[in-house]
């Protein structure tokens, strides 16, 4: 049977509307740029991974406001991430990269299609309407 492995992601906004990201230190992608997320701990609710990580990520805390889509994706070694992602609210801390992210930076939407992101990370950003703005 398939490993399938649950993992959560944090969509951020600031009041801007920069999107925050980190750069990957880790396999998969490493060097790419993609919400901060991970894996959820065993029996931990993936709102409560994506709050997790994204503290471990960024140095941010913030609150689940939505659950705004999932992705599936290959993970190294045979089985298949279930992301989960989640908008998220800013509610404190102070930016500084962390855990496995080599960078954590805003973003403005303009700047999206610049950067080396995850592979479909734009495309389902973009489907599932949470960037705002204009694209």
């Amino acid at each position: 049977m398939e490993d399938r492995i649950p993992c959560a992601g944090g969509v951020v906004l600031d009041a801007e509307g920069r999107l925050l990201l980190v750069r990957r230190g880790r396999p998969p992608a490493v060097g790419s740029w993609t919400v901060p997320g991970g894996r959820c701990e065993p029996g931990e609710e993936p709102a409560a991974a994506c709050v997790r990580e994204v503290a471990e990520e960024t140095g941010l805390a913030v609150r689940v406001s939505a659950w705004v889509g999932r992705v599936e994706r290959d993970a190294p070694g045979g089985g298949t991430y279930v992301i989960d992602d989640f908008a998220c609210q800013l509610i404190g801390g102070t930016l500084r990269a962390g855990d496995d992210a080599t960078d954590a930076r805003w973003f403005a939407r303009t700047e999206l299609a610049g950067l080396p992101l995850v592979p479909g990370l734009l495309e389902a950003l973009t489907g599932w309407g949470v960037l705002g703005g204009e694209g």
